[in-house]
């Protein structure tokens, strides 16, 4: 009996293990949060490019560049730098802003260097390869108006197992023309972090 018990315990220890080590996945909704870590993540850039941008279609150069042109202003992203003490992805930041951006129908939203390299590439093969009718000519470009350039910054205060992380995102618009600055936005992300026991 002793050992029919002590098997049963083994057997019992073994199932425990085994649906411990087991992966689970849950599927989680668009519009919900699941912040494992406390670092930037996908819904922290969702947010503040919604917002940084809401803000900036609110401000006085919007209207002011419509009273002085009967288009859209064109807006190209310039460098995001990442200046924290994280890997940020700051190319999925600059997505999430063109979405917004475009989405707005308020924008005309222009490729940026690389993009608009590759652009040329393919017009110059159409140019030797496809029909004449199908051809797009070089030379018909569209020119941004304004540049938008920022930069991500972290600071983190640590006590023991309770960490604050602090994410300042600072975006400015400025004027290709003449190189003034016609809006600055600031948006900051404060996260308190608190780790379990057995947690690192």
């Amino acid at each position: 009996m002793m050992r029919q018990l002590r098997v049963l315990g083994v057997a019992l220890a073994v199932l425990v293990l085994l649906a411990g080590c087991a992966t689970q996945v849950d599927r989680v909704g668009e519009g919900e949060t699941e912040d494992l870590t406390g670092r930037w993540n996908d819904r922290d850039s969702k947010l503040v490019s919604e917002e940084m941008v809401g803000d900036m279609l609110d401000r006085p150069w919007l209207a002011r560049h419509l009273n002085n042109s009967d288009d859209n202003p064109t807006v190209i992203v310039g460098e995001i730098r990442n200046l924290s003490d994280e890997h940020i992805s700051t190319n999925a930041f600059i997505r999430d802003i063109e979405r917004e951006l475009i989405n707005s129908g308020r924008i005309t939203f222009v490729a940026d260097r690389g993009e608009r390299e590759a652009i040329r590439q393919e017009r110059e093969d159409q140019g030797l390869h496809a029909r004449e009718e199908t051809r797009n000519p070089a030379g018909l470009e569209l020119g941004a108006d304004y540049m938008l350039t920022g930069t991500i910054n972290t600071i983190r205060d640590v006590e023991g197992r309770t960490e604050v992380a602090y994410y300042q995102v600072n975006l400015a618009l400025t004027s290709l023309s003449d190189n003034t600055r016609v809006w600055v936005g600031q948006k900051e992300i404060r996260k308190v972090i608190r780790r379990g026991l057995f947690r690192s």
